[in-house]
């Protein structure tokens, strides 16, 4: 995976669980744009931070992911569970980023609209 940056620990502040402890960031145009493409799935734990994004697609995925828009303040705005390969989600122009999780996460921490995730220097 990309470390374009040290990978954080992601946490929802509002729930006290943690989404995620090894997430990378893609903030460069080539890292946003090959994601997850040809690696395998994300597992437990991992997952990759890309910002700027207002919206994702999943052309040439093998697997679904979970989604989470953020704006700038960390405050989620929208969330994809399960996102299926071949699909697409549509522009959040309050978006500042997604973050992209394995599959179920979201629900195995509670994740929804509204929550205030944040996150730290992975240790």
């Amino acid at each position: 995976m990309s470390r374009e940056r040290g990978a954080v620990q992601v946490t929802n502040a509002t729930r006290g669980t943690v989404v995620g402890t090894t997430i990378y960031f893609a903030a460069t145009w080539w890292g946003r744009a090959k994601g997850w493409l040809g690696r395998p799935a994300p597992v437990e734990g991992e997952g990759l931070m890309l910002s700027p994004c207002k919206g994702i697609h999943m052309i040439g995925m093998n697997y679904p992911i979970d989604v989470a828009f953020l704006d700038k303040e960390g405050l989620v705005v929208a969330v994809y569970a399960d996102l299926a390969p071949w699909q697409r989600t549509r522009l959040h122009n309050n978006a500042n980023s997604a973050l992209e999780l394995p599959a179920g996460t979201l629900s195995r921490t509670g994740t929804v609209v509204g929550d205030r995730l944040s996150w730290e220097e992975a240790v």
